[in-house]
């Protein structure tokens, strides 16, 4: 199931080092590498590579020794050291010293000889020591100059020397010296720390001679993508969740050292394990930092002055950058020491500043600070800062009643928490409020009733984020508990909602939402919700029948309940569980929804009620009402700025988009949608069963097989009776075309028996025509009869819309068996008027064999061309070559397939384009509309311009207007 991890033993040493992993490729940094590779190849040249500790020098020097290009080159390598009193030219005579075994040098002068002092190792190489100078002046100049020279003799040559930020400095004087006049064939690299840099290091390449190149590369943090390249690579993946790639790009700032240590740490810890949607990240704020890291970071802390370290403790406590005044107030010294020790913070590049804030550089480094300060000491810390934020105007609740929690003033921490759970929850950021809640129900000194109270607080808040999980356990804990009939009916509710959300244990589900209707007789809001709950899972888990009387009883109910969005929210669900059973009743009950809401989508009850609809109506054939209302959500959905429902939205309508043929919007960001629903199986399903759809078509048939077996799994587990047919019908097919007959049989055979037990017959409609196929090429031809005519009956009189093309579809393949094709071409046309193009381009590669095989070629060519030119469109590549294979064996000659393309869409919007106009409209930029749909900010670039183009506009603020007319 998505959101299921898998069990890793955790190690309980927390202060082991990991193992180091790395990159087996450079990523991230081609643009960088292609810089050096272009200076150092044009001696002589000056080239400085500047970055912040842990952003991947050492590795670009050391992807830069593999390039083709520098093969004639010879590498010269030497490094500043961090010890308390450098070596004089420590980083040149190291550099130097290791080609004594290659002996490059031929020709020197008298006055490389004193170097022989420095340079024992190369005495055979060096001529003899000339007569020391009385000046020391001297003395060191005659030194340079047998560097240089020395250096020169080399050849094409680069000399590499990292971590300058450490060097002496005379080392520092020689290369100033040296790179007055670099000999012609030697290219220099000079790294360093951008935060450790001294003015003398900086100022090296400041004065070079116009002959020679000069380029400085800086090397940036990654942003969020290349984290996420890195992180893949790391982990021989071909990519990984965005959730994942934005928390480790958060924590490791964007450093490429601090990712890869990260990731072993989490990998050692057991904290790192595969699953559906990507890799499990649930516990990576609670991490230990790496040792690597915070071994360094206290190291320069201890440098530090006492005034210094004061500083850097309260930013450490504080966490996020505050303003100056906070930190200082923070601070456990006078303001007058804890201005000087800011000063010096700041300075030791330890601290930065933002603006008018104040903060740390790395997240890592204040939380390796943090760590270490004892325990009273950061409680006292905790409390300042509490103090000093609770005098601010306005108040920021969420950081005092962090604070305070961990100054151990833990009354005071529940009301604060409380107030800023429900500041968050105003502002629509439910995921803030429910982990202030669940840390208060979980932790805080509350009595019962208070408890009872807040979980019901926390429950609500729950249901609107993506993950819930960690609630589950917590409200049944409370629910446990001593309270009142309606406290326990209404957390009763919220834990089968809960449950319901997660795709999680059925029957609890509706054993909790039984139970709740009978403590709830002063809500009627909640018995309605929770009648027509149960009715929808009744007809998923139990029958039909039972179902639907579960859905006229909410309906009932409904007339005690005065709020109109209670009303729109459970019209919603009892119409979605109508469409499911085919009750035509569903089309009155959406007319309720769209009356109440005046055709506006402006409240989260409106829009899961057009969701919850339009979603229903994407699996029974209603495509055209489907659309119209998903379209309507999404747009509410945004309004609201609700990401759960976003997600469900785009998934629905990702597979509506590949039921329409619209299928361009298939392959735009759908795995990036997948792993943002991997922890939410309602809303995953319906965008795994597209790409597994597409995957079919496209040839992909191992894929296929995996992608359509799982969401089938998953269907029957939910008891999703809408979701089985679309994965069976994929498999069958898949059988079908590896001869298997077996596997087709037991794929359908599956599929409707599990329907025929719940009575869902209207589910059934979209198998009927593969299930026919499958029998027919069994041998059981009586029994496709058989079949059909049962199912003719039992869907007589219930609205599904696919059922008309599917029974004519089924009919038709009975019907082609002799010889008739005329069936299946008229499958086609009701298909096409859903529209369902692929089905309809099947019925008529089916017709048309059928008619060529019966010697009417023109008319056989004539369905034939149809299919091919919809397969063509829809880039249905397998189908296209099946059906081109089967004309060519009956000797129809065909035109060559021409290259496949998206589909044209004339002055229309595609559903990708819509989905972007929906967004922009709302006032979103093109970097924020890339991050929703999980799209490159260049391809938004070109969707806008599109639809700028389609509606006659000039400019983003027309789209609204245009969209609502």
């Amino acid at each position: 199931m998505p959101g299921m991890t898998v069990p890793v033993a955790r190690r309980d040493t927390a202060d082991a080092r990991p193992k180091r992993i790395s990159s087996p490729r450079l990523v991230g940094r081609a643009h960088e590498l292609d810089l050096l590779v272009s200076a150092v190849t044009q001696p002589p040249a000056a080239v400085v590579l500047e970055g912040e500790a842990g952003s991947g020098k050492t590795r670009l020097v050391a992807e830069l020794r593999t390039r083709p290009e520098l093969a004639e080159m010879r590498f010269v390598l030497g490094a500043g050291r961090r010890i308390r009193e450098p070596f004089p030219l420590g980083p040149i005579i190291d550099a130097v010293r290791a080609l004594a075994a290659e002996s490059p040098w031929a020709g020197l002068s008298p006055l490389a000889g004193a170097l022989r002092p420095l340079l024992p190792e190369l005495a055979a190489a060096l001529p003899p020591a000339p007569e020391p100078l009385d000046d020391p002046a001297a003395e060191r100049h005659r030194v340079f100059r047998a560097l240089a020279e020395l250096l020169g003799a080399v050849g094409r040559a680069v000399l590499v020397l990292e971590d300058l930020h450490w060097a002496d400095e005379q080392t520092l004087d020689f290369l100033t010296y040296l790179l007055g006049d670099p000999p012609a064939g030697l290219s220099l690299l000079l790294s360093y720390r951008t935060e450790d840099a001294t003015p003398g290091v900086r100022a090296l390449t400041a004065r070079l001679p116009a002959a020679t190149a000069h380029a400085h590369v800086i090397l940036p943090r990654m942003d969020r993508k290349q984290a996420g390249e890195l992180t893949a690579a790391i982990l021989g993946v071909e990519r990984i969740s965005e959730d994942f790639a934005g928390y480790l790009r958060e924590r490791a700032s964007g450093l490429p050292f601090a990712i890869e240590e990260l990731l072993a740490l989490l990998q050692a810890n057991g904290q790192l394990a595969r699953r559906k949607g990507g890799w499990a990240v649930r516990e990576l704020d609670q991490l230990d930092v790496p040792t690597g890291i915070r071994d360094q970071v206290l190291e320069r802390v201890a440098h530090l002055s006492g005034d210094a370290r004061a500083a850097v403790e309260a930013a450490a406590v504080l966490r996020s950058s505050v303003p100056l005044d906070v930190v200082v107030a923070t601070c456990l010294v006078p303001t007058d020491r804890a201005l000087r020790g800011l000063d010096e913070a700041l300075e030791s590049g330890l601290l930065a500043e933002y603006g008018e804030l104040v903060g740390f550089r790395h997240v890592l480094a204040g939380q390796a600070v943090e760590e270490a300060l004892p325990g009273t000491r950061r409680r006292r810390l905790h409390s300042q800062a509490a103090s000093t934020l609770e005098e601010y105007d306005p108040v920021p609740l969420g950081q005092l009643a962090h604070h305070l929690r961990h100054a151990g003033r833990l009354g005071e921490w529940v009301v604060a928490a409380e107030r800023a759970a429900d500041q968050a929850a105003a502002l629509r950021n439910d995921a803030e409020a429910v982990r202030l809640l669940e840390d208060v129900v979980r932790h805080g000194p509350l009595a019962p009733a208070e408890r009872a109270r807040l979980a019901v607080k926390l429950g609500w808040a729950a249901l609107e984020t993506v993950r819930t999980t960690e609630v589950v356990a917590l409200l049944q804990d409370v629910m446990s508990q001593d309270g009142t009939e309606a406290a326990h009916g209404e957390i009763r509710f919220l834990l089968a909602s809960t449950l319901n959300v997660l795709g999680e244990d059925v029957q609890w589900q509706r054993d909790l939402f039984a139970t709740a209707i009978g403590e709830l007789a002063d809500r009627p809001d909640l018995r309605a919700r929770a009648t027509a709950a149960l009715g929808v899972l009744t007809a998923s888990s139990g029958t039909v029948a039972l179902g639907r009387d579960w859905l006229y009883r909410s309906m009932e109910v409904l007339a005690e309940v005065s709020d109109p969005m209670v009303r729109v929210f459970v019209l919603g669900k009892v119409g979605m569980g109508l469409v499911t059973v085919g009750d035509p009743a569903w089309r009155q009950v959406l007319q309720q929804v769209e009356a109440a809401t005046a055709g506006s989508v402006q409240s989260r009850a409106a829009v899961n009620a057009y969701f919850s609809i339009g979603a229903q109506c994407c699996y029974l054939g209603h495509h055209d009402v489907a659309e119209r209302l998903l379209t309507s959500a999404l747009s509410g959905a945004v309004a609201c700025e609700n990401r759960r429902l976003q997600l469900l939205t785009r998934s629905a309508l990702t597979l509506l988009s590949f039921l329409r043929g619209n299928w361009d919007s298939v392959a735009d960001g759908t795995d990036a949608l997948l792993d943002a629903l991997a922890d939410y199986p309602l809303g995953w399903i319906e965008a795994e069963l597209a790409v597994g759809g597409l995957a079919l078509a496209q040839g992909r048939l191992d894929d296929a097989q995996h992608r359509l077996a799982g969401a089938g799994r998953l269907a029957e587990e939910l008891g999703l009776v809408e979701a089985l047919a679309f994965p069976a019908s994929g498999l069958a097919r898949i059988a079908l075309a590896r001869g298997d007959t077996a596997a087709a049989l037991g794929a359908t055979e599956r599929c409707l028996d599990a329907l025929r037990a719940k009575d869902a017959w209207a589910a059934a409609a979209p198998v009927l025509p593969t299930a026919v196929e499958s029998l027919i090429a069994s041998g059981r031809v009586w029994d496709a009869g058989e079949l059909l005519r049962k199912y003719r009956k039992r869907l007589e009189g219930l609205d599904v819309s696919i059922a008309p093309a599917a029974l004519r579809h089924a009919e038709g393949l009975l019907a082609a068996v002799e010889g008739n094709a005329t069936q299946l071409v008229e499958a086609a046309v009701r298909y096409d008027a859903l529209p369902y193009p692929y089905l309809a381009a099947l019925a008529r590669e089916q017709a048309a064999l059928v008619l060529l095989d019966a010697g009417e070629q023109r008319a056989g060519s004539a369905e034939l061309a149809l299919a091919l030119e919809t397969y063509q469109r829809l880039g249905a590549d397998w189908d296209h070559s099946r059906a081109t294979g089967a004309a060519r064996q009956r000797g129809l000659s065909l035109p060559g397939k021409r290259r496949a393309g998206r589909p044209a869409y004339g002055n229309d919007l595609s559903a990708r384009e819509r989905d972007v106009a929906v967004l922009a409209a709302t006032g979103r930029s093109n970097k924020e509309i890339a991050a929703e749909l999980f799209l490159s900010v260049y391809t938004v670039e070109q969707h806008v311009g599109a639809v700028l183009r389609k509606l006659g506009i000039r400019s983003r603020a027309g789209i609204a207007s245009r969209l609502s007319g």
